[in-house]
């Protein structure tokens, strides 16, 4: 859900007219009477709301028919996906919408607070091991006990981004033993920071690139990272893996016969199943039963603790709305030699301004 009551009050007393659409904070907890009382007006009609807004919020990409109903100029701000929205961005471009992509927000130390991406996957992180440790038959911590001693369940965390770096914080305060790796060894410290042990695997020259992402790996890295991880699998009780290169399909990293050599009863998470997946067999918002291990293939984890994802995604969506709000007009303010805009605005003034998203269309590189 893109906007909560109290981020309508900051909207408010920034002079702004928000009209919202009705129900729309109810899955989150959040009722009509809240929103207008914290300053808002209600829309039953979903196409005159749209219609008429000059700048549109939301959390998912518009439908086709929605395009077509937005006004000139009106400024659309969401989730896009627009390496792979070909259709989708050349209507927004026609329509002369300026659109707005929150996966495109770049990855510097001053839009932290716009990174809607990075604030997602914090919470995907937390919500994987959560959901690993509700199908795993036994429990993490150790235990000691008049009856025995339980060991620790042993998690392997593949990927030390910003869900990675969550889950290994997640999994250590339930008291398990966790490994993690990554292809960019700058991490293994952050790694090591939160209790966890880093598996250190030589790939060569590997890295991030200039927007905070892993490089993509060449096969030949993937086929040595794969034989490097085997017999971390197969002894593990848990596989989380959270490897994405963004704009790109996920790289699979878990083969079919890493899954077979766990023991029944262990169980994968796999964050990149919507995409593509990271583990050979999982299967996109389904759990699977391969060999007895349990592969979890679940969509859209932030859903699950939906409240606090829209809490943080409003936030997101407030800080890049506030950022370039002009007081004395009262209103959002394009200037494409900001820092920031020009890096996520994809298509403005009836053309494609994002250069890479320009190329890709235009069947470049």
């Amino acid at each position: 859900m893109p906007i909560t009551p109290d981020t309508v009050k900051k909207l408010c007393r920034m002079a702004a007219e928000v009209v919202i659409e009705s129900g729309m904070g109810e899955g989150s907890g959040f009722s009509d009477s809240q929103y207008t009382e914290a300053g808002a007006s209600l829309s039953t009609d979903r196409g005159e709301l749209i219609s008429s807004a000059d700048m549109l919020l939301r959390l998912r990409k518009p439908e086709m028919d929605e395009v077509a109903l937005m006004k000139a100029g009106c400024i659309h701000i969401s989730y896009l996906d627009p390496f792979n929205e070909h259709e989708l961005v050349n209507a927004l471009k026609e329509r002369g919408v300026t659109a707005i992509s929150m996966e495109m927000i770049p990855r510097t130390t001053r839009s932290q607070k716009m990174d809607a991406l990075s604030s997602q996957a914090n919470l995907a992180g937390y919500v994987m091991v959560l959901l690993a440790a509700m199908k795993l038959p036994r429990i993490f911590p150790m235990m000691m006990t008049p009856a025995g001693t339980l060991k620790p369940a042993k998690v392997f965390i593949i990927g030390a981004g910003v869900a990675g770096l969550q889950a290994i914080a997640t999994a250590k305060r339930l008291g398990a033993r966790v490994t993690a790796f990554d292809t960019r060894p700058v991490v293994a410290e952050q790694v090591r920071s939160l209790g966890a042990s880093f598996l250190d695997i030589d790939l060569g020259d590997t890295g991030e690139t200039d927007s905070g992402y892993a490089k993509e790996l060449t096969p030949e890295q993937i086929q040595i990272q794969k034989d490097a991880q085997k017999a971390v699998i197969a002894a593990s009780d848990i596989v989380i893996t959270t490897a994405q290169v963004f704009g790109r399909k996920p790289p699979v990293i878990v083969s079919r016969d890493m899954v077979e050599s766990m023991a029944p009863g262990s169980v994968i998470v796999d964050m990149a199943a919507e995409t593509g997946g990271n583990v050979e067999g999982s299967v996109a918002n389904e759990t699977v039963d391969i060999n007895g291990v349990t592969v979890v293939g679940q969509g859209n984890l932030p859903n699950e603790v939906c409240r606090d994802a829209s809490q943080m995604y409003s936030n997101n969506l407030f800080n890049l709305v506030e950022d370039s709000w002009d007081e004395e007009a009262s209103v959002f303010n394009i200037d494409m030699e900001h820092d920031i805009l020009p890096g996520c605005i994809i298509t403005h003034g009836g053309e494609v301004t994002h250069e890479t998203i320009k190329n890709i269309l235009q069947g470049g590189s």
